[in-house]
């Protein structure tokens, strides 16, 4: 099964919230190196947080898992991160048992995802 990667870009400008990308179909061996050069200039860049929304995602193995950490790699070093949104019942259960990617937030849909943001921006503001 192919993978379709849409990336909404967030007019380059790392303040204004963080970048979506969409995935549709399978991540496996054969397409996460086609993820992988997706992301590669969105990670170059300066973006500090990326949205996975992975409502479309039918199946994953160890070989998207690993872009995943990557790219979660990169984001932690410039103090971002990596989020994942509406993950199917499939693609939870890979993530639960591989454990690969812990700290790593997952959400259920949108709206708990911007709950924490908020929370997360109003801590910072507090300890100013």
């Amino acid at each position: 099964m192919p993978l379709e990667i849409k990336i909404q870009e967030n007019s380059g400008n790392p303040q204004a919230g963080p970048m979506t990308v969409t995935l549709n179909g399978s991540l496996d061996t054969a397409t996460a190196p086609q993820l992988e050069r997706e992301l590669a200039p969105v990670l170059a860049g300066l973006v500090k947080d990326i949205v996975f929304d992975l409502a479309q995602l039918k199946f994953i193995s160890s070989a998207g898992l690993r872009v995943f950490s990557m790219a979660r790699k990169q984001l932690k070093e410039r103090g971002g991160q990596a989020g994942f949104v509406h993950l199917q019942p499939q693609i939870s259960e890979v993530f639960a048992i591989m454990k690969s990617l812990s700290g790593v937030n997952a959400f259920k849909d949108v709206a708990e995802l911007d709950q924490y943001l908020a929370a997360r921006q109003r801590s910072h503001e507090e300890t100013k």
